[in-house]
């Protein structure tokens, strides 16, 4: 079929418009592998590119989608043959190069990883980069050598899809795991899925002191901004926090206190273009360690024509967990 259904973002006088097309296989980009996408999943970051909110999106027209799911068409990738079944995170999909929200997309091979044994294509997308890069946070705090038996572990905006995965991961790894929420109908999803304590949002959300109480040894924050500041003035001594995101803002009005008097690591998570030797390792670890009940009940299906909905809702904290798009075929 030359042609095939997209979401298409368009630039406008006042901003951008999403919409529902009839997209040309001639008119996708460059890329040694073809794939007929059967799953995306909507992350904060496609709710900022959906709705315009933050000038994610740096090419027009554009198909937003930064994940997506597959089975190889065409390749002239060594690496990759017709009928592979593959998974893309990040690379600039859905902001510079033509995403995942769509039948078809064409990539260079290089940014593709196989899917993984035991995984399928929807289960990959119920994971997708929020659980991905979950999971890099949780390999940069090992690399790090921080312990288990070294104190709790701390997870900012809990709720969310990173979260809801760190949460899990980390219960998984051993953990005692404090989960921070603004959502306290929350608790029975969170402890559901391996919270031992629930923190309201308020307690790190506003400035802070230089240096509070220490209270965990490591976190993962997907919040930035005040959030990120607070958990590292409560991170124990020669503790680590890895930040991976900026829901709250990207500012961080923090002092070098934890740096300097209690030797707090801060451990930045990028799961865009880490090399494909760490993404190979944290996809397989994501098929070995996380617990698939756990993934099914952080997780909710979007038909592809309620994209547009479900990104303004993600952005108005209205999504719990994570959420897989089924691709019409």
């Amino acid at each position: 079929m030359s042609l095939f259904r997209a979401i298409r973002i368009d630039k406008t006088e006042t901003g951008t418009k999403a919409s529902y097309v009839d997209f040309e296989r001639a008119d996708l980009m460059d890329g040694d592998v073809t794939v007929r996408v059967s799953h995306s999943t909507v992350n904060y970051k496609d709710g900022l590119a959906v709705t315009g909110k933050s000038p994610v999106v740096r090419r027009f027209p554009m198909i937003p989608g930064i994940d997506f799911a597959g089975v190889v068409e065409t390749s002239t990738h060594a690496d990759y043959k017709p009928g592979d079944s593959v998974i893309l995170n990040g690379w600039g999909v859905g902001e510079t190069h033509l995403g995942g929200y769509a039948q078809v997309a064409r990539v260079p091979g290089d940014w593709l990883v196989p899917l993984p044994a035991g995984l399928s294509a929807a289960q990959a997308m119920a994971i997708g980069t929020a659980g991905y890069t979950a999971m890099l946070c949780l390999l940069a705090l090992e690399r790090h050598g921080i312990k288990p038996s070294d104190g709790p572990a701390l997870v900012t905006g809990a709720a969310g899809g990173v979260g809801s995965v760190a949460v899990a991961l980390l219960k998984q790894a051993g953990w005692r795991v404090m989960a921070s929420t603004g959502r306290p109908e929350e608790e029975a999803y969170l402890k559901g899925l391996g919270a031992d304590e629930i923190i309201p949002r308020q307690e790190l959300s506003a400035p802070g002191r230089p240096l509070g109480k220490e209270r965990w040894a490591v976190a993962i924050d997907s919040v930035g901004s005040h959030t990120l500041a607070n958990a590292l003035a409560q991170t124990k001594g020669e503790g680590a926090v890895a930040a991976c995101g900026l829901a709250q803002g990207m500012d961080l009005p923090a002092t070098v206190a934890p740096f300097i008097l209690r030797g707090v690591a801060l451990l930045g998570v990028n799961s865009v273009t880490c090399a494909k030797a760490l993404r190979m390792k944290a996809w397989q670890r994501l098929a070995r360690d996380l617990d698939q009940q756990k993934l099914v009940a952080m997780t909710t299906h979007a038909p592809f024509e309620r994209v547009v909905e479900t990104a303004a809702d993600i952005l108005a904290g209205k999504v719990r967990g994570r959420v897989v798009v089924d691709i019409p075929g």
